[in-house]
């Protein structure tokens, strides 16, 4: 499987209970109620599919849009 936003997305929902479609792209993902297992949990799959990010990386800025822009990036 290859890392697209969609795939980020879908796992981001997948931690908040929630459809891909209901996670908003500017939302605060901790606002949401993801916590800092489910963040953890995210960056060890994402890893696990090539990504070079640490939990900090994220932790800093918890948007969909933010992550890709990190994501992405490689």
């Amino acid at each position: 499987m290859q890392l697209t936003r969609d795939v980020v997305c879908a796992d981001i929902a997948e931690q908040l209970y929630m459809e891909p479609e209901e996670v908003a792209a500017s939302g605060d993902l901790f606002g949401e109620g993801l916590d800092s297992v489910g963040l953890l949990t995210l960056v060890e799959r994402w890893r696990e599919l090539g990504a070079e990010v640490a939990f900090v990386d994220l932790a800093e800025r918890p948007t969909l849009e933010a992550w890709w822009q990190v994501l992405s990036r490689d």
